[in-house]
């Protein structure tokens, strides 16, 4: 892994569950259109993933679910390069955890502290020109 930054998913999050279309156009616009159309069939009513469960912030079909869902595609899905494919990952998981709990939650604190890097040094934000990226 190295000294830098560390994306890790914390549990009881689910920000990123959020899928509401008018909230995530840049998701949508970076899709096929075979995967807009299983993103879009996804999404229920109240613009939370169908497949997410509100009350215990946990996904029904985790194991399964579809590629677009993994952090680990983010940066392959908006043609960031690799190299910068961690702090990418985090700076999305912060956009979607302000936008969701807020900034100073205690979900956005627990994410803080698991991408710290050796040392305690908080993770640095990704490359400006990605920071409104999901």
């Amino acid at each position: 892994m190295g000294a830098g930054p560390h994306w890790s998913c914390i549990s009881g999050c689910g920000a990123c569950c959020r899928l509401d279309p008018e909230q995530r156009g840049e998701a949508l616009d970076a899709l096929s259109e075979e995967h807009r159309q299983l993103y879009l069939s996804m999404v229920g009513a109240d613009g939370w993933c169908r497949h997410f469960n509100t009350g215990s912030r946990t996904c029904r079909i985790y194991a399964d679910r579809p590629g677009f869902c993994r952090v680990g595609a983010l940066a392959q899905l908006f043609a960031v390069p690799p190299e910068q494919g961690e702090a990418f990952a985090i700076a999305c998981c912060r956009q979607q955890i302000r936008e969701e709990y807020g900034g100073r939650s205690l979900v956005m604190r627990r994410f803080e502290r698991s991408t710290r890097q050796p040392g305690g040094q908080p993770a640095p934000p990704a490359p400006s020109e990605h920071q409104n990226q999901p």
